[in-house]
């Protein structure tokens, strides 16, 4: 009952307390507009792959719910979008489901209402590789996310404080693990160097999950009702730094690099993916828009982004998710200075050469 009130909480304060402190760093970031793009929007093509496996758009319903059964609604109500859109959805951590048999049916209803979409089951970095296949098979899973959340778990009441082992576990799981295993951070970012760390385990991509959307470190702090949390709030990587961090490591290395945190319009996306990624992950705005709205304004809602998704790649001359990845960018602000601080060579990050 313990961890089912905490997933309701998690849903209620993320609708109200919003993104922030920090941005995602999308407002650093600026593309050079091509004039004589040469191409129309017929030719455009949305498709990409993560971990191997074939996507019909960049967009990923991230993991954000489950666990209780009184929250089945809502991942039918994801599902239900998923489907509708054909985006790849994931779930919300499962570890109660598969250790203590709670809420199962809030996971078993997404397959149910999507029953030919890639689906993502989730489970703890540190779930015992024993129980990652009951994850899997609860949902027919396409893959799996493992998350590492350190810094909420430290910031939540009944939260973890050792977090020894993880990279040896995450090894034992990829090794175990049928499906193509993706490691997801919640809000924090990754650096080169964890990136390097987890390819070096055998995962087959990671989702950088940086700062500027959904804080759980603030949901964490509203719920102990604690103030003398808030300076760990701007806490983490911004989402922009962080996928260029992941890129370096990821680029001709056959591991799939998925952007989240703070995503939140076509613009954003589209940065996301020339600065380096192969799908963006959303998760809060997509709910939220659900929640006050329906599933039919939500699907209205991605259909409106992915038309200007197409726009945005016409006006930058690129025909495909991949060829982003290719176009002249412009830094400034924040962005700028941290690219230097980390010493990175600007032309080569940038895209222009």
């Amino acid at each position: 009952m313990i961890r089912a009130k905490r997933k309701m909480d998690h849903i209620k304060l993320s609708t109200l307390l919003g993104d922030g402190p920090l941005t995602a760093g999308f407002e650093d970031v600026r593309f050079m507009h091509n004039c004589l793009p040469d191409l129309g929007s017929q030719n455009i093509k949305l498709s990409t792959k993560i971990a191997g496996i074939k996507l019909n758009n960049p967009l990923l319903i991230n993991a954000i719910t489950g666990g209780a059964d009184v929250l089945s609604a809502e991942n039918q109500m994801l599902a239900e979008v998923a489907a509708a859109t054909g985006c790849a959805m994931a779930v919300g951590s499962q570890y109660g489901a598969v250790t203590r048999k709670e809420g199962i049916k809030s996971f078993e209803v997404v397959r149910k209402h999507n029953p030919n979409g890639i689906i993502f089951a989730n489970l703890s970095a540190d779930a015992k590789p024993d129980i990652v296949e009951n994850a899997i098979e609860m949902i027919a899973a396409d893959g799996l996310q493992l998350h590492l959340n350190v810094a909420q778990e430290l910031v939540m009441p009944e939260g973890d404080r050792d977090f020894s082992g993880y990279l040896h576990n995450i090894e034992l799981i990829c090794a175990k693990t049928q499906v193509p295993v993706i490691v997801k951070e919640t809000g924090c970012g990754m650096t080169k160097e964890q990136v390097r760390q987890l390819l070096n385990c055998g995962v087959a991509a990671v989702d950088v999950g940086g700062a500027g959307g959904t804080n759980f470190l603030a949901i964490e702090a509203a719920r102990r009702q604690d103030s003398g949390y808030n300076e760990l709030l701007s806490w983490g990587i911004p989402t922009a730094l962080s996928i260029l961090e992941a890129r370096i490591i990821v680029a001709g290395n056959n591991c799939g690099l998925i952007a989240s945190g703070g995503i939140r319009n076509a613009l954003d996306m589209a940065k996301a993916l020339a600065l380096g990624a192969d799908a963006v992950g959303m998760a809060g705005n997509i709910l939220l828009k659900i929640k006050l709205e329906g599933v039919s304004s939500a699907v209205q809602e991605i259909t409106k982004m992915f038309e200007l998704l197409r726009n945005i790649m016409l006006l930058t001359g690129c025909n495909n998710v991949a060829g982003l990845r290719k176009i002249p960018l412009l830094f400034s602000g924040t962005l700028f200075q941290h690219i230097a601080c980390r010493g990175y060579d600007l032309p080569t990050i940038s895209n222009q050469r």
